[in-house]
């Protein structure tokens, strides 16, 4: 599988975000006099209706650098989200958002800014459970095999979770979950919260903020956190950029230096919400 298609599915396993294929949006580089941020309505921790997570923090933090107010566009992050905010326009009216705070840095269906974090997927177990001493992916691996054969280990269909039990012959080991649903109030973290917490699967591959954030908020049983380590042919990181329509290089540099500005104050915020972080690969 191409590095690119790879990508949009794995942010697709993560946050919802796939769309149509790359179309050309009739451009508006001018000035901004709002800040309008394109936004999944339900989708902690990235974000929510009620402003919640760490996308609509960092929203915050651009508005008042750029001394604008700040308003959403809220659509639920399925399949065409990009079609249907960042380019969706009436005739006649303006977009009604400019912005995508979470894209796979190569997405191609936006012009994408230079990354901002890097993240990897990571495993999530309750402690006291017998997994304890898992510190990596090969820890998981060099488990007796009696204790492998009871695991039943939550991850998002076609995901690089997914691709990673089969890989290790643990397919049988896997409980698929969809990685997009119609119901509006699903939402990513279920699994953890839910699932995982009620005793339903015994461990969750997931990507890394939603790891962090719903492990966190569980408060019992106590859920540990995992980082998985890439393999060859099968990526666990990613970086994340922010998105613009194309057309517009003066929108995107102006994004690009609100990132470089307030860089210190993003990677508190992503830190606040437990986001596993990994180093951006040097040029990128």
């Amino acid at each position: 599988m191409r590095s690119r298609a790879w990508l949009a599915l794995a942010i697709a396993a993560l946050a919802g975000l796939a769309g149509a294929a790359r179309a050309q949006a009739v451009p508006d580089d001018s000035p901004r006099t709002v800040l309008k941020v394109c936004q999944d309505p339900n989708n902690l921790p990235f974000s929510n209706l009620k402003g919640e997570g760490f996308e609509n923090r960092i929203a915050e933090l651009f508005a008042k650098d750029l001394g604008l107010p700040l308003t959403y566009f809220s659509f639920p992050n399925r399949l065409a989200f990009i079609r249907n905010t960042l380019r969706y326009r009436l005739p006649d009216e303006p977009y009604r958002c400019d912005i995508v705070l979470g894209v796979p840095a190569e997405f191609d269906q936006v012009s994408a800014t230079k990354p901002y974090y890097r993240s990897t997927y990571a495993l999530v177990f309750p402690q006291g459970k017998g997994l304890d001493a898992v510190r990596s992916s090969d820890d998981l691996l060099a488990l007796p095999p009696e204790t492998l054969r009871r695991l039943r280990i939550g991850v998002y269909d076609r995901s690089p979770g997914s691709l990673w039990l089969a890989r290790h012959d643990l397919v049988d080991r896997g409980v698929p979950y969809p990685i997009m649903s119609p119901d509006p109030d699903q939402y990513p973290g279920q699994l953890i919260e839910r699932d995982l917490a009620q005793g339903r699967i015994d461990a969750a591959i997931v990507w890394g903020p939603i790891a962090g954030f719903f492990a966190r908020r569980v408060r019992s049983p106590e859920l540990l956190v995992v980082p998985m380590k890439s393999e060859p042919g099968l990526p666990f990181e990613f970086s994340i950029a922010m998105g613009v329509r194309y057309g517009e290089p003066q929108w995107k540099q102006q994004v690009e230096a609100l990132i470089a500005r307030n860089q210190a104050q993003i990677l508190a915020i992503l830190r606040e919400y437990a986001v596993p972080l990994v180093p951006i690969p040097a040029g990128k």
